[in-house]
């Protein structure tokens, strides 16, 4: 199999998954429909945080696949579980948007951060699986490159584990370190393309 099918495939997930978050965000039959739409704030944030945290994991990927130059079964298989993790997102969010005024919010925020970290897990196994010994790489890889990918990536699983352990203290905490570890990564990514591109 190429690479570009790979891609392409995965490239589907990402899109499915993002436009499924949008079916999270519905109002409710009761009162003025002005005042429904205010109400369900949470949903709004719920559904852009997330939707932003799709696409940086999608631009990662994307990263990832400027590097690779060839794939193996056992990296398809890994890919497979890590897309079946991606798709499965829009539900812990839909979860956060529907109890997050309610006793609901610490399952919520531990179900989001499970999700969120069982998923850097996997796209960290992804990335280092390909690059352990340049095993997929190119072969023209940059080894900075490399190097910078990986320093990145690492801590991803370790920072949503600790955002999500924060919920059995404070699930609104755990909320917001979500959105700011997303804000994080926005700048991460910016400032490393910035490098990568000098």
């Amino acid at each position: 199999m190429t690479t570009g099918r790979l891609e392409a495939f995965s490239d589907g997930v990402f899109a499915i998954a993002a436009t499924l978050l949008i079916l999270g965000v519905h109002t409710t039959s009761d009162g003025p429909l002005g005042h429904s739409l205010l109400h369900i704030w949470p949903s709004y944030v719920a559904y852009a945080v997330t939707f932003v945290t799709i696409g940086i994991i999608w631009v990662n990927h994307h990263t990832v696949f400027g590097q690779v130059e060839t794939v193996d079964r056992t990296f398809l298989m890994i890919n497979v579980i890590f897309l079946m993790l991606v798709s499965f997102i829009p539900f812990p969010t839909g979860l956060i948007a529907v109890h997050f005024r309610g006793s609901g919010l610490e399952a919520a925020a531990l179900a989001y951060g499970a999700t969120l970290t069982a998923t850097a897990v996997m796209f960290n196994t992804l990335w280092f699986y390909a690059a352990r010994g340049k095993r997929l790489l190119k072969q023209d890889a940059d080894p900075r490159v490399v190097t910078g990918i990986s320093r990145s990536y690492l801590p991803g699983p370790f920072i949503y584990l600790i955002a999500m352990l924060v919920a059995l203290a404070s699930p609104l905490a755990s909320v917001i370190l979500y959105a700011a570890i997303t804000v994080f990564y926005i700048a991460e990514s910016s400032l490393f393309g910035r490098s990568s591109a000098g």
